[in-house]
């Protein structure tokens, strides 16, 4: 597995990551990786609220971002759109696509709306996630049983973070 971020502005101040990974499963039980909270909370977030389209949810990410994001779009087994922070001032949008190939599934995630400064460090996060969502899909379980919380991140996952951070801060941002 081979996981592959980017950053690009949109304006002069925010941009976007983009990260994408294959996954050696089909796009069901991808698909089930990333929108329910049991398997969520597994290798990303613990996640509760109103879980359709339209409803507002709560999620602490094993990163500690915390903080409340609306469904915007949820096309099982393709296409999930989540607005985060909604009506304030950081408000940003986070979106995943599923595409079979093969008995494989590809998974692209875009976060947009970042403050350009802070790209490098939510593409080495985002990239961290979505390794973290391969060892999940490996042991068929949770990859940070240590826990985290909203103060605290997952050690494992900040170590990870703070390993690929480095080499983010040298890519220059298209």
């Amino acid at each position: 597995m081979t996981t592959i971020a980017t950053m690009r502005a949109l304006d002069e101040t925010r941009g976007a990551v983009r990260v994408e990974s294959l996954y050696d499963t089909d796009i069901g039980d991808l698909w089930q990786a990333c929108t329910t909270p049991e398997r969520l909370a597994r290798w990303i977030a613990r996640v509760d609220g109103d879980m359709r389209v339209g409803g507002t949810i709560r999620a602490v990410f094993t990163s500690s971002w915390t903080g409340p994001a609306r469904i915007e779009v949820c096309d099982a087994p393709h296409h999930l759109l989540l607005t985060t922070k909604p009506g304030s001032d950081d408000e940003g949008q986070m979106e995943a696509w599923l595409t079979e190939e093969g008995s494989k599934t590809r998974l692209v995630v875009e976060e947009r709306g970042l403050p350009i400064l802070n790209l490098p460090s939510h593409a080495s996060g985002w990239r961290a996630h979505l390794e973290d969502l391969g060892r999940s899909l490996e042991v068929d379980g949770p990859v940070h049983p240590e826990g985290w919380s909203s103060d605290a991140g997952a050690p494992g996952w900040k170590e990870r973070w703070e390993e690929l951070t480095p080499t983010y801060q040298q890519i220059e941002i298209s």
